[in-house]
């Protein structure tokens, strides 16, 4: 089950991607003032391309905390997509679904025998890593509320 409200946010070590290089990083080392953590399925996809440049047009760049977002693709496909959408944000590799288990949101992908990724979700952690808003998606198409997302973050 993911993280609810007033929970302490899991932590995890992958590989995190900067649109150039990958390195092992926890969570708790990117995230150490708060931060915002959104999850998807498959960087190329034309729904995360639309998701992340409406977070970078909504001004989450700007938060005073980090925006970090974790999919299943491998780190060469990240810093690929990272660089396509000339993204200012890092991504988690999340290839072994080592993320995606902690938050308890890895689903099989109807369709796709084999296959599973994280569901869609969101979180603005603290700098303790308590969860102070969560976000978990219904569908595959929507993205995270823009508005709830900042306001979140400027509670912190």
């Amino acid at each position: 089950m993911p993280p609810q409200t007033g929970d302490r946010a899991p932590d995890f070590e992958t590989l995190l991607c900067n649109g150039e290089t990958f390195r092992s990083r926890r969570l708790s080392s990117v995230l150490e003032s708060g931060g915002v953590l959104a999850f998807s399925a498959f960087a190329f996809s034309a729904i995360a391309e639309n998701w992340w440049k409406t977070y970078d047009r909504a001004g989450w760049a700007d938060f005073a905390v980090p925006v970090v977002g974790v999919s299943r693709d491998g780190p060469y496909a990240q810093n690929a997509f990272l660089r396509a959408i000339d993204s200012p944000f890092r991504r988690f590799a999340d290839t072994d679904a080592v993320a995606a288990d902690a938050y308890g949101l890895r689903t099989d992908r109807d369709g796709m025998a084999g296959v599973s990724t994280p569901r869609r979700a969101t979180f603005v952690v603290d700098e303790e890593r308590t969860v102070t808003y969560r976000w978990v998606a219904d569908d595959w198409i929507s993205p995270a509320p823009l508005d709830e997302v900042a306001a979140a973050v400027a509670e912190l």
